[in-house]
């Protein structure tokens, strides 16, 4: 496990995931045993990585990779670090080897994104990349009702994804510098773009046009040491994609923005049977049936509270961490061929659309967004 002393890398992959995994007694195979994964994490910060180690009972750290790549007994190469330094690690892992499982987006360019899934196709290795989101019980609620028909057919989607992202100066920010300087792999576009990606092809049609702008709201931030520096990459974006069946999806994101909604991220999906709103974990609906009939009038104070007539989908079913089930599918995939779609071709496919994204931006068009294969 390389690159897990990050937030997302410790907590989700580490802690809530294999860790997790591990506690439970291994994941369960088809034929009722079970497999033990044994972790190795990896890092250039040798006191860092062992601190880490330590606080949570892994026997196995180092800062040498290349050494655990030698390693026979490691199937698995697994990678949550820079995305700039994923590719030359995704190499390496799949000359040695490995079988291998990362973050995205799994490269900057899209040239570099296609070399690793060619390299990995060649090779004959299991791959994988994460796409956490498909996981989240809002969204699982959504598929639930796409699939027993709820929406009828789907026409539009709504996203609105972000928070005010504190600029370092009155006081920390909750996400890291380098998040904000294009030079070191940041963006808005490039970060959250992929997610949109794998989101609007598995639940509400493949993207086949985007039109994107981006933007620069706050220019100058403040890192980690309290030191100013320039804002050089986008820190919002506003998006509409064209699905495959006519469906239009538009996305904002953005850290510059207040919260004013139920969650940190909210999907609407409007069919011509019904619509929902979900978000990370909650889900209400509203049935053609049960549709009020507001009428305008800017003369007179609108009396109808419609939040009240929307019907929370139940919880019905008890949702595990995503980020763990997504591990579990992986792993029965490496260890006995189980079905597996995530491969690193559908993390290509999200950095096309972040190209294609920055291109309309650029250009201030729509982009088609062409089939991608190996």
């Amino acid at each position: 496990m390389h690159g897990v002393t990050g937030r997302m890398g410790m907590n989700q992959h580490l802690i809530r995931s294999v860790l997790a995994i591990r506690r439970a007694g291994g994941v369960v195979l088809s034929d009722g045993s079970r497999v033990m994964p044994d972790p190795i994490l990896i890092g250039r910060n040798a006191e860092k990585i062992e601190a880490l180690a330590r606080r949570h009972g892994v026997e196995r750290w180092s800062t040498d990779l290349d050494a655990a790549l030698a390693n026979k007994d490691d199937a698995i190469f697994f990678d949550s670090g820079t995305t700039q330094m994923r590719p030359e690690l995704l190499e390496r892992a799949i000359k040695a080897g490995k079988h291998i499982y990362c973050e995205k987006p799994i490269a900057t360019d899209l040239p570099a994104a296609m070399k690793a899934c060619k390299l990995a196709k060649e090779s004959g290795l299991k791959n994988g990349v994460v796409q956490d989101k498909l996981f989240l019980p809002g969204l699982l609620k959504i598929k639930m009702l796409r699939d027993s028909g709820f929406f009828g057919r789907m026409i539009a989607v709504r996203g609105e994804f972000g928070y005010w992202v504190f600029e370092g100066d009155w006081q920390p920010a909750q996400r890291p510098s380098w998040n904000y300087r294009a030079e070191d792999g940041g963006g808005m576009i490039l970060d959250m773009v992929c997610h949109w990606r794998y989101v609007l092809d598995n639940l509400f049609g493949e993207v086949k046009s985007v039109s994107c702008i981006g933007a620069k709201h706050i220019p100058a931030r403040w890192d980690e040491n309290g030191k100013r520096y320039e804002a050089t990459a986008d820190d919002a974006a506003y998006a509409t994609f064209e699905l495959e069946g006519g469906v239009i999806a538009h996305i904002n994101m953005s850290w510059a923005v207040r919260v004013y909604r139920d969650d940190l991220v909210t999907f609407q999906v409007d069919g011509v049977n019904g619509s929902a709103v979900a978000g990370l974990t909650d889900c209400v609906i509203q049935p053609r049936q049960a549709t009020p009939r507001p009428v305008w009038n800017p003369d007179e104070k609108n009396t109808i509270d419609f939040y009240s007539q929307w019907q929370p989908v139940p919880d019905n079913t008890v949702y595990d961490n995503g980020f763990k089930a997504q591990w579990e599918m992986f792993i029965r995939h490496v260890c006995e061929n189980a079905p597996y779609k995530y491969t690193l071709i559908e993390g290509a496919k999200g950095v096309q659309l972040v190209e294609c994204a920055l291109q309309s931006w650029k250009e201030r068009r729509v982009v088609d967004v062409p089939p991608l294969t190996v």
